[in-house]
């Protein structure tokens, strides 16, 4: 009902400003008579006259002339507005919400998006650091990033970054007071490193994988953290065993200041992915994200969903 007394409206708008039914029918695409029809309802509904009909004009009655100027500039500022929307079809404008790890976020996410928000400053980059699974929909982001593995069917994958792995580390000071493990089984006598999702506040089980051995180690320690940077310093401190990105720790490895334990174990995973609910109507400012943050096809020879 609301909305037919808007469409009334809106007729009797446009046969008021042209004070003709015959050009105010080509305008709308109804005929004649059905506009003097809705009119006659529409003053029926109102108790009021409206319009006054000759055979040779209409024109507004007094009545209709204050609703006439009442309803014209809110119908402007509606059509103004609109207008303005088009902005977030055909430019890069808008908010685009990502949530993501500490480790994507850094590592990946910001170093690529970083041009995209300098080139383009009437995009707002809005990015919800979490280590857990985020129902994207229900909480009201356009992407969310996660392994590749770990992405529902019925989302749109992109790639964007290498396949990785995480690779348990610690310092030689560490090991020389305990020897070091060689199975994941060997972790519960020693003190590591542990990452606690924030969405859940469940602890990370460390994930290993040795041919079709595949193990989750529940690990204890003196610290705990929901940082991976956190996590990365209190093991250069010495502080335990960490389980950590292969990238992100492979700088320490290299200066002798961190060891490598667990090599065999540590499992190579589908690289990190863009996520998103659908194709439809992506907004110029997503695509442009979505173009800056895909990995190059032909990088990597493994898993790739697009």
């Amino acid at each position: 009902m609301q909305r037919d007394r808007m469409d009334d409206l809106v007729t009797f708008a446009v046969v008021a400003r042209e004070r003709s039914f015959t050009r105010a029918a080509a305008q709308l695409g109804v005929s004649p008579s059905a506009l003097s029809q809705t009119l006659r309802k529409l003053e029926e509904r109102l108790g009021i006259r409206l319009l006054t009909r000759t055979t040779r004009s209409v024109s507004p009655t007094e009545a209709g002339q204050r609703l006439l100027a009442t309803i014209l500039p809110r119908f402007d500022e509606i059509r103004t507005e609109l207008d303005r929307l088009s902005i977030y079809r055909d430019t890069p404008a808008g908010t685009i919400r990502i949530t993501a790890s500490e480790y994507a976020a850094e590592r990946v996410l910001w170093p690529r998006l970083a041009p995209v928000l300098r080139a383009c400053p009437d995009i707002t980059l809005e990015l919800s650091i979490d280590h857990g699974f985020r129902d994207i929909v229900a909480d009201g982001f356009d992407a969310g990033v996660r392994l590749g593995e770990s992405v529902e069917r019925d989302m749109i994958a992109v790639r964007i970054g290498p396949d990785a792995r995480l690779v348990a580390v610690a310092t030689p000071a560490y090991f020389a007071t305990v020897p070091p493990p060689v199975t994941p089984n060997d972790l519960t006598a020693h003190r590591c490193i542990n990452l606690r999702f924030v969405s859940t506040s469940a602890l990370y089980a460390w994930e290993f994988r040795k041919g079709d051995q595949t193990l989750r180690a529940r690990v204890s320690g003196q610290v705990i953290s929901n940082s991976i940077n956190a996590c990365l310093t209190a093991t250069l401190d010495g502080f335990g065993i960490g389980f950590l990105p292969e990238d992100l720790v492979a700088p320490a490895i290299a200066t002798g200041a961190l060891v490598q334990v667990l090599d065999d174990w540590s499992p190579t995973f589908p690289g990190l992915h863009l996520y998103y609910p659908s194709r439809r109507q992506t907004s110029p400012a997503f695509r442009l994200v979505l173009d800056a943050l895909r990995f190059p096809k032909g990088a990597s020879p493994n898993l790739t969903k697009s």
